[in-house]
């Protein structure tokens, strides 16, 4: 039986993978960790049976093991409860589906730890993707993309590889706000940013759908994933997400990978790949869809795509600012503390007053960070 370790089991991503889990029964859980929803984790602990579980806070570790008295299982807490989930010697996978740059370390040492890496973390490529890629290379793992667009072009290049890229066409829905002008951004409210379209999703990625800033995240990502320039990705507005991306090569064909808005799909492919399974669920019916259209981003309306590209450009540390002030802004966004655009500004300002470090380390890394979130709360 193969067996997965899950960083971030409670969140959106993870409890679909636990779905795939539950469809197929010669794949079983290792290790979970979660962050403070302990009620799911305990029903997690209960039905897959891992032989380990994390949690961020020892107050809620404690508690979880006075809940689980009747089960073995060793519950760990902090930093080193998140990494010896990703290293459980048990595991040949790791799924990174946690949210944030707490990501990071877990994800390289379960890389040193030899697992393979299903990857829906974004900090981790866009932040240090060039410390990622080189230790995937030494360790001989998989880095296999569980986004779904990330999946898409990963998907397209199956059977390509002695074939150029010439352009990577990473799609988007452009959110609920698309067609909008920024004075109309101006005055929404959590509650209309919380309603995509097309996809159900945990609310700090539902945010950054709606800015678009997530789809400058997987600008960042896709450059590292597939060693593409910048300047050979282009992002493409897809409103019914029936693309989920296509690739360009140098004769000028392309490739596209089609589905519906399930991100089951994505997660099997990754858990199973190269080998594809069935996955109950919709179909596509292109009689009933009867068009797909495509739309060009407004990056004047839609700033923090264009921030994205400019941070990815300038390399460094400097897409950890982009990162760090994005995640705490939205944060201050979902507490009413500041207003939808004032996303872009808070990014704008941090970028605007960072000297950039070059090649940064993990620590360095984090400290930029920890730097980033300071010099928002002495300004906001």
């Amino acid at each position: 039986m193969k067996k997965i370790a899950i960083l971030g089991s409670t969140g959106s991503i993870g409890t679909q993978t636990l779905e795939v889990v539950r469809e197929n029964p010669d794949i079983g859980v290792a290790a979970l960790a979660a962050g403070r929803n302990i009620r799911l984790l305990e029903a997690q602990i209960r039905e897959f049976r891992p032989e380990i579980a994390a949690v961020w806070e020892e107050e809620d570790a404690r508690e979880l093991r006075a809940r689980l008295k009747d089960v073995q299982v060793k519950i760990l807490s902090g930093m080193e409860g998140l990494i010896e989930a990703a290293v459980c010697r048990e595991a040949q996978m790791l799924v990174t589906a946690i949210v944030g740059m707490i990501g990071i370390r877990p994800t390289i040492e379960g890389i040193r730890a030899g697992k393979d890496i299903a990857l829906a973390n974004k900090e981790t490529l866009v932040t240090a993707g060039h410390l990622i890629l080189p230790l995937t290379k030494q360790y001989k793992v998989r880095l296999l993309p569980v986004d779904s667009e990330h999946s898409a072009i990963f998907q397209c290049l199956q059977g390509e590889k002695e074939n150029r890229i010439d352009k990577i066409l990473l799609t988007a829905s452009g959110g609920p706000f698309r067609g909008k002008s920024f004075e109309e951004l101006e005055r929404v409210k959590v509650e209309d940013a919380l309603k995509h379209p097309n996809w159900s999703m945990g609310k700090k990625i539902t945010i950054d759908s709606a800015t678009m800033i997530n789809k400058g995240l997987e600008v960042m990502e896709a450059r590292w994933l597939f060693g593409v320039p910048l300047e050979n990705i282009q992002v493409v507005i897809q409103p019914q997400s029936i693309i989920h991306s296509m690739v360009q090569f140098e004769d000028g064909a392309v490739m596209a990978q089609l589905g519906t808005p399930d991100m089951k799909l994505p997660i099997q492919y990754a858990l199973f790949y190269p080998e594809r399974r069935y996955l109950p669920g919709e179909r596509l019916d292109f009689a009933k869809i009867g068009q797909i259209t495509f739309q060009a981003p407004d990056f004047d309306t839609f700033v923090g795509l264009k921030y994205a590209f400019e941070a990815s450009k300038t390399g460094g540390s400097m897409p950890t600012v982009l990162n760090a002030a994005n995640e705490r802004a939205v944060q201050m966004f979902l507490d009413g503390r500041i207003g939808f655009t004032d996303i872009y500004r808070v990014i704008r300002y941090c970028m605007d007053h960072h000297r950039v470090i070059e090649n940064p380390d993990v620590e360095e890394i984090l400290n930029t960070e920890r730097a980033v979130y300071e010099m928002i709360e002495s300004r906001w």
